[in-house]
């Protein structure tokens, strides 16, 4: 499990650093005491949970959760705050926990084995199963890159392959109900964490290119404007 750090009092941070390396299977990925290094940091390195501090000066630990949120970012966030008074609103962004200064190092500790169990069910709940003829094919959700149907069939597109299904997409997308996957096209869906570039197709449609992917798939005006809304 990969770890970011931020507090913006030393003495705060090291505690943590000193708690969340005794972890097995954690890696601090980063460890700061500016949330705008942090925001840097979680826009080019890939984390599956975020320690913060609430209170900082210029972006607080609360705006960084928001921006998680409102991005659908696959990061938990745990709150480790010496204010109470954002609790309530913290659990609307759906944190993990809500830890109040002074902490025991076994309070925070527990915190992140709980969390690393809960991931490890969702892993198990995040895969899908696909029957070809005799053989069953398991792709992890959060691999898959789009989904296009053409003619009778439909291939889902990950970094590594490409697989070809009879299933339809209206049947996938009852699968992928995560915040991730959007219909972005009567014959595509599409992760939206991969979406590198929109380009103008036609008057009410663009062609979507993917990061780490040459294979394209298709959005309509819409849809650009509804992603422009509830996520970029």
């Amino acid at each position: 499990m990969k770890i970011g750090l931020v507090d913006d009092r030393m003495i705060d941070l090291d505690k943590l650093n000193g708690i969340v390396s005794r972890v097995q299977g954690v890696e601090i990925v980063f460890s700061t005491t500016s949330a705008e290094e942090a925001y840097d940091q979680i826009k080019k390195e890939t984390i599956d949970v975020l320690i913060a501090d609430i209170e900082m000066p210029h972006l607080s630990g609360y705006e960084l959760a928001d921006i998680i949120h409102s991005h659908a970012l696959n990061i938990s966030v745990i709150f480790v705050t010496a204010n109470s008074g954002y609790a309530v609103h913290a659990f609307e962004l759906n944190v993990h926990d809500y830890i109040m200064k002074p902490y025991t190092n076994d309070r925070l500790m527990k915190s992140i084995e709980r969390l690393m169990e809960k991931s490890k069910g969702a892993e198990l709940k995040g895969r899908l199963y696909l029957k070809q003829k005799n053989d069953i094919h398991i792709v992890q959700k959060k691999d898959i890159v789009f989904i296009e149907r053409s003619g009778r069939s439909t291939t889902i597109y990950t970094k590594e392959e490409s697989i070809k299904t009879y299933l339809t997409l209206n049947e996938l997308e009852g699968e992928l109900r995560e915040r991730d996957f959007i219909r972005s096209h009567r014959s595509f869906i599409i992760n939206i964490h991969y979406v590198k570039n929109f380009s103008l197709y036609a008057k009410n449609s663009y062609i979507i290119t993917f990061e780490g992917l040459d294979a394209q798939a298709m959005i309509t005006k819409e849809k650009v404007e509804y992603l422009q809304q509830h996520y970029f």
